[in-house]
């Protein structure tokens, strides 16, 4: 059935047209059964005028523009029909029903569009903005980069922006359906629609309203939404030749009725009644009514699917590959040991930092998190060059100075086997090494732990039917494998000291057993993340670059959300079976009534357009099921109706 954006629209899908259809409908039986009245066909007439036109003139705008034949123009010519052969009330009721039929399933399905665009009720109109040693109250939409906005408990957070003085839990279920409360302290992201719980707030807008988390979120799912799965695009195929050959069918069905010996009226209004029957409404709406609403629930749960083939391709991957760092592991590594046989560990670490304070890798953070902690002051270097899966380096020639992993420092001329460097090579840890040319300056290493999730997530996506788990690191083996065993991954599952283009030859080998989906962080290994059948990005609120860098993005860093997520995108295929088996199963039924029992046409208009409610609702019923782990928050607001 036609779900079109013209000027129209408004006037079809509101609850006039079927008030009006309603009206005319019951005066008409009324002044024609019962009063026995010549206004009989004026009400007719208006049924006919108000339910029929709109629909048959966009059919035929359809037709002449972009040759599409509408399933809708059946109706109106079955309408037409029953009038034509002296049965107007029977095209009323068709017409009636029909329009009832159309409102309540555009309604429907606006609920699945709708339920992400309810996450714009809960911003806030004003902000308190300090001002000096004044708070001033402003509206949000006027909010700038740099304003400082006053957060109260029980205050919803108005834009993106960056705690810069006091702390307190936030509820961040809104967004990222993150069950627990989140701490946050200077220096912490805060994210649009999110609820501070208690204590008070100062925080740095980072980003004006129409490009905030939530304005972003709202976006993506729009053109999600607007991405036909391939399931769809043959969905709408099929609908478009099938509804040439029901016309054909018909028109074949007058003329055999006639060649039966049936009257021209009879003939003419048992093609009619076929016309209805045969109609593939529900067939063509029963895949956007799952595809849609699966889409809406998932981003209720925070998770970003980039249309419904990425929806579709995760239910059937079989191979998930992963990145250690920051997606198994939390990426807040913390510096373990410092070893340098000239340098004081506070000017090592200064050094260091200055290589390490541009880069956004994990490490890195860790390394400007501990010259933080002791106060020390940092200098960056501003002609960095950064070699990915191996660190950075700055200057030239001799005096190169470079930060990085065993592979930088052998490629540098760095002597790896001196005595002072045995003890914490042998730790299980990240080691990352200091040098200037072909000198060793001194190296530190680095403790990262796997997520509380990781293990679980892992265990239960071979139970979902994962047939093969692969761990990708550009890390040292034994720390690999340290942070394998934790997650019980095997050896053999284990792919160490790895370039971005290994791991891209990894997920292709991977693709040859069948769909595989690689997770990672979504800022690094973008290439991989482009060659998995479904790339997935973990823990990326508020990131513009991970957002767009994965056919799926998780908002929370909720690993146990990614095997609920795996398991739930099957549910739209067995919906969607269940819905076809339905729908061919009516129609079928309808065909044979209509062909060899005198089926009468206000029965064939109730089963078709019964069939249609009946799959879009059962495909509603994921709008309930958004993914989602742990308790129930405490926020209940977000709850679309």
């Amino acid at each position: 059935m036609s779900h079109d954006t013209s000027p129209l629209k408004r006037i079809r899908n509101s609850l006039v047209l079927p008030a009006l259809v309603v009206i005319g409908l019951t005066i008409g039986v009324l002044a024609e059964r019962v009063l026995q009245h010549p206004v009989a066909p004026w009400a007719y007439g208006l049924v006919y005028l108000v339910g029929g036109l709109p629909e048959g003139w966009q059919a035929l705008r359809s037709l002449w523009h972009d040759h599409v034949l509408d399933i809708d123009l059946l109706m109106v010519l079955a309408a037409l029909a029953a009038a034509a052969v002296g049965a107007p009330m029977e095209g009323a009721i068709l017409l009636t029903l029909f329009a009832i039929s159309q409102s309540l399933e555009h309604r429907a399905m606006g609920r699945a569009r709708r339920a992400v665009e309810a996450l714009m009720a809960l911003r806030p109109d004003t902000a308190l903005v300090r001002q000096g040693e004044t708070v001033v109250e402003r509206p949000a939409a006027n909010l700038i980069p740099g304003d400082v906005v006053v957060l109260r408990p029980g205050a919803r957070v108005p834009v993106d922006g960056v705690v810069v003085a006091g702390e307190g839990l936030l509820d961040e279920a809104t967004l990222t359906g993150e069950s627990e409360p989140q701490h946050k302290g200077p220096g912490a992201a805060l994210h649009e629609a999110t609820v501070n719980l208690n204590g008070v707030l100062d925080m740095q807008v980072t980003r004006v309203l129409a490009n905030s988390t939530v304005a972003r979120m709202i976006r993506l799912v729009t053109e999600a939404q607007a991405a036909r799965a391939p399931s769809e695009r043959f969905s709408e195929w099929f609908g478009q030749r099938y509804t040439v050959a029901v016309l054909l069918g018909a028109l074949a069905a007058w003329a055999g009725f006639l060649a039966w010996g049936l009257s021209q009226q009879e003939a003419l209004y048992r093609a009619a009644t076929l016309m209805v029957a045969a109609s593939p409404c529900a067939v063509v709406i029963l895949v956007p009514a799952a595809i849609l609403s699966a889409l809406s629930a998932a981003a209720r749960g925070g998770i970003l699917f980039k249309g419904g083939a990425a929806l579709e391709t995760l239910a059937e991957v079989r191979s998930f590959a992963f990145d250690k760092t920051g997606t198994l592991t939390t990426g807040r590594a913390e510096v373990a040991r410092i070893v340098s046989p000239d340098l004081p560990e506070a000017e090592f670490l200064q050094l260091i930092a200055g290589l390490e304070a541009q880069s956004e890798h994990p490490i890195a953070a860790a390394i400007l998190r501990e010259t933080e902690r002791r106060g020390l002051v940092v200098t960056e270097r501003h002609d960095l060059r950064a070699h990915p899966s191996e660190g950075v380096t700055s200057g030239k020639g001799d005096a190169t100075l470079w930060a990085g992993n065993p592979r930088l420092a052998k490629r540098m001329g760095a002597d790896l086997d001196a005595d002072w460097l045995r003890d914490i090579d042998a730790e299980q840890r990240t080691v990352v090494y200091l040098g200037q040319g072909k000198r060793l300056i001194g190296a530190l290493s680095v403790a990262d732990q796997p997520r509380p999730t990781s293990h679980a997530a892992i265990a239960a996506l071979r139970a979902n039917g994962v047939s093969e788990i692969a761990m990708m690191t550009g890390d040292r083996r034994p720390v690999a494998l340290r942070i394998g065993a934790d997650l019980g991954v095997a050896p053999d599952e284990i792919h160490a000291d790895l370039l971005p283009g290994d791991k891209v030859d990894l997920v292709a080998r991977l693709t040859a057993k069948g769909k595989v989906a690689f997770v990672g962080d979504g800022v690094n290994d973008a290439a991989a993340l482009a060659r998995a059948d479904v790339g997935i990005a973990m823990g990326v609120a508020g990131s513009e670059v991970a957002l767009q860098a994965a056919d799926v993005a998780f908002l929370a860093e909720d690993m146990g959300r990614l095997a609920e997520a795996h398991r739930r995108t099957r549910r739209p295929r067995r919906i969607i079976r269940q819905n076809l088996a339905f729908a061919i199963g009516a129609m079928v039924l309808l065909v044979i009534g209509a062909l060899a029992f005198e089926l009468p046409l206000p029965l064939a208009v109730i089963g078709h357009e019964g069939g249609t409610l009946f799959v879009v609702l059962n495909g509603l019923r994921l709008l309930a099921d958004p993914i989602r782990t742990g308790r129930k928050s405490r926020l209940t607001a977000f709850a679309p109706q």
